[in-house]
């Protein structure tokens, strides 16, 4: 998507500064969605499942960058929260690629990685990207649930995911910008959701240690843990 040139007796800067404040308004619109999102991403990930995300070029490295913040932290300490970018896979996105074609390198990835308690997000300016395409519709025959972030809508990707957040500027680096303003303020919001949910978690299993050593051939054989 092709940045417009700078306007008449603007400067590069006032111009772009001019195009971020004019999609930013409506960014606000936004609050609402990333709340619930927030709030069921650190749900789902607090009760063992995970996010997956992926996105090409400058959406990659937005894509990376929710990661870190999950994986490491926003502000304060907390537990890791586990979030895979796929494009990071360098050697399996590269076999994927050549053995199966460039649309298939995140499919076959949400395929071996995402389970149904799991969220799959898929980062793109335009909306287009025939291997994002591809694994939103692997992401819902898989059974997570795809939320998007784009550009303008209406676009095939946004069709394609159950709920998208649009970045209504026809600039891809304005749309660039913002997805990393909703990155943020996303992860803000899971770590306002995680102490609740993390206290709802259902309390795990005592696991057993030491060797079992069966007794007798009996069916009511005796069992002693050592």
């Amino acid at each position: 998507m092709a940045a417009p040139g700078p306007g008449v007796g603007g400067t590069v800067l006032e111009d772009h500064l001019t195009r971020l404040a004019a999609a930013l308004l409506p960014l606000r619109d936004a609050e609402q969605l990333l709340a619930r999102w927030g709030g069921e991403l650190a749900h789902r990930l607090a009760g063992g499942g995970r996010l997956l995300v992926a996105g090409n070029g400058g959406s990659a490295a937005e894509a990376q960058h929710l990661t870190a913040e999950l994986v490491g932290k926003l502000r304060d300490d907390r537990e890791p929260l586990s979030a895979i970018a796929l494009h990071a896979e360098t050697s399996a996105l590269t076999a994927i690629g050549n053995d199966y074609g460039y649309h298939e390198v995140f499919a076959r990835q949400v395929r071996a990685h995402g389970r149904p308690a799991d969220i799959l997000l898929l980062m793109s300016t335009s909306g287009t990207s025939a291997n994002l395409l591809t694994a939103a519709h692997a992401g819902r025959e898989t059974g997570l649930r795809c939320w998007a972030f784009t550009g303008p809508a209406p676009n095939p990707l946004a069709e394609a995911c159950e709920e998208t957040l649009a970045i209504d500027s026809p600039d891809s680096q304005v749309v660039q910008e913002l997805h990393l303003v909703a990155t943020h303020v996303l992860c803000e919001y899971v770590d306002r959701a995680l102490p609740a949910a993390l206290a709802a978690r259902p309390a795990a299993t005592p696991v057993r240690t030491g060797v079992e050593v069966v007794l007798g051939d009996a069916p009511d054989r005796e069992v002693r843990a050592g």
